[in-house]
């Protein structure tokens, strides 16, 4: 391959690149080479010439996501290495073993970014369509390679290829990145997680259509949910809500904003419990659905909204959010009744987000215990240098 161009950093700021961190910062650059451009594979070497790695450049606070550690180039085969690696661990985990007759499972997450030594790529499984979402201008230039190698990955038995990116690309770079299938076409859109079905709405829906991060904890509710009155807030495609209706819950109450989302949950209860009476999906603000609702109404209940805090400047206020919203649940929930909350904002860790949830408990005067504390699933790894990786915080607790 040809030599790259380098940025070189300032001295002592290779520290956590030692460590295998792989982000460099916008201020520990000392110099760039002329003529370096957003998405290039760029080396970075420190203040004494040496060579640290090669990744791809961006323009703000990240400003290289380091691909290989300890090279002054990318081999040829760099993506699709990375992809083999990255499916032999789904693999390992019995996600991606097409040849099991009694395989129950057949969406997984293929590859989360630096998790799997990607940084700024996310690809995505429905049957044999893989979504792909690219992070960084480098990953959306390297988008037509990658397509490729995924269906070229043996075993996987990927026939399409949809690029997904038009929002989730920095606004900057002003790529104007389009919504297209790179490889193959439309085939069906229903994907099987557990034993139930899910219509997957890659085109129009977030993320890349399906939560696939709280597949262990929709399981785990299921065995919670046996006579219960389930509520479900933020449902979006009711994963929850299909989970607790075949746990045997009494009733289950789906609500989210978003009238699409709520027409996609009846459609998917629909799809595994046809003319069943004891679901109902309710299109509103799901605040005021539980600062209007009666008391003791329910006794179990999921609290899964959106990132309240998506940078470090709205920490404040996310960890504000999340401490009304749980309060509220606190002060609602019937006595013994289970309660599911999250929090999928990275910059919120693990001791904040509890924090907040337990200043809650304490605000509202209930006797609250942790039975479970949850994350994500095995296909999104957590790459020890990068902790910053491990995003989804969970608690099951239970309310006296």
């Amino acid at each position: 391959m040809n030599e790259l161009k380098t940025i070189r950093l300032k001295p002592g700021k290779e520290e956590s690149l030692g460590r295998r961190h792989p982000w460099v910062f916008s201020g520990a650059i000392a110099s760039m080479d002329d003529g370096i451009e957003e998405g290039d594979c760029v080396a970075v070497v420190t203040a004494g010439n040496v060579t640290v790695g090669v990744g791809h450049y961006q323009i703000g606070s990240i400003a290289v996501r380091m691909l290989e550690f300890g090279v002054a180039s990318l081999s040829e085969d760099f993506f699709r290495r990375r992809l083999e690696e990255a499916l032999r661990l789904r693999r390992t985990l019995g996600l991606a073993d097409f040849h099991n007759p009694e395989r129950l499972t057949d969406c997984y997450r293929l590859v989360h970014g630096e998790g799997d030594f990607l940084p700024g790529l996310v690809v995505d499984i429905y049957g044999n369509t893989a979504v792909m979402q690219a992070h960084s201008p480098g990953m959306h230039f390297a988008r037509d390679v990658i397509a490729s190698e995924l269906t070229q990955l043996s075993g996987a038995h990927i026939r399409n290829v949809y690029y997904k990116s038009e929002t989730t690309l920095p606004y900057k770079a002003m790529l104007d990145p389009q919504n297209e299938y790179l490889i193959g076409n439309y085939d069906g859109n229903i994907a099987t997680e557990n034993g139930l079905k899910f219509n997957i709405d890659w085109l129009r829906g977030q993320k890349t259509g399906f939560f696939i991060d709280q597949r262990d904890n929709r399981a785990l509710l299921e065995k919670f949910a046996k006579g219960r009155r389930f509520l479900n807030l933020f449902c979006y495609t009711g994963g929850f809500s299909v989970y607790g209706m075949r746990g045997g819950a009494e009733s289950v109450v789906s609500v989210d904003s978003s009238a699409k989302a709520a027409a996609l949950t009846d459609a998917n209860i629909a799809l595994n419990f046809p003319g069943d009476p004891r679901h109902r999906t309710e299109a509103t603000d799901a605040f005021r659905f539980l600062s209007e609702m009666k008391k003791d109404e329910y006794d179990l209940i999921v609290l899964d909204p959106p990132a309240f805090a998506k940078h470090r400047n709205a920490l404040k206020r996310g960890l504000l959010g999340y401490r009304r919203l749980n309060a509220k649940a606190f002060e609602k929930i019937a006595p013994g009744g289970i309660l599911f909350t999250f929090s999928c904002s990275q910059v919120v860790t693990k001791e904040m987000f509890r924090m907040a949830v337990f200043t809650a408990a304490a605000q509202s005067g209930r006797r609250v215990r942790i039975l479970h504390q949850l994350t994500q699933p095995a296909d999104h790894p957590v790459d020890f240098s990068h902790p910053e990786g491990e995003y989804l915080k969970g608690l099951v607790l239970y309310v006296e």
